[in-house]
């Protein structure tokens, strides 16, 4: 009988053979199709092996359904394991966009702080030129008008001593 590899295999040969037993035996005579007659000695030896081979088979299940339940778990921890990577990436990628959304925001506003500064100190510049020019204008005039004083206080003089013979 082969051995086979799979569960109930080697049990269902067996059954196949006592099948066989029973299809080819004869029935007594004066009896029906119902009744025959089979050799119990091969009947007992198919059933005994039948029996000594349900432990076999039973470990056989045993085992498929061990292996099939540590690769069922296998997997779930596979799967877990890469869930929580997917996940720990996820969060990564998250934090680093928000670092990033961080940062272009400080960078916007250092940028507009710095425009509103130039803005700031181009206008108090200007501001401060335009009090300096016209400081250095008052100055100016106030310079003209002294040498055009001066100026005329000299020709006054100039001409008094012309007409006095100082000159």
């Amino acid at each position: 009988m082969p051995g086979g590899n799979f569960p109930g295999e080697r049990i269902e040969s067996l059954v196949d053979e006592l099948e066989g037993l029973i299809e080819e035996a004869k029935p007594p005579f004066g009896k029906n199709a119902q009744f025959k007659v089979i050799e119990t000695e091969v009947f007992f030896n198919i059933l005994d092996e039948i029996r000594m081979s349900y432990p076999e088979e039973w470990q056989k299940s045993r085992r498929i359904i061990k292996e099939r339940d540590e690769l069922i778990a296998s997997a779930a921890s596979q799967a877990d394991s890469i869930i929580a990577d997917a996940q720990q990436q996820a969060f990564t990628i998250a934090s680093e966009q928000e670092i990033v959304r961080l940062a272009q925001q400080q960078a916007d506003d250092i940028r507009d702080r710095a425009q509103q500064y130039e803005r700031e100190t181009r206008y108090a510049a200007e501001d401060y030129a335009e009090q300096v020019f016209t400081h250095l204008e008052e100055n100016l005039k106030s310079l003209t008008a002294t040498v055009t004083r001066c100026r005329q206080q000299l020709n006054e003089g100039a001409s008094s001593a012309n007409q006095n013979g100082a000159w």
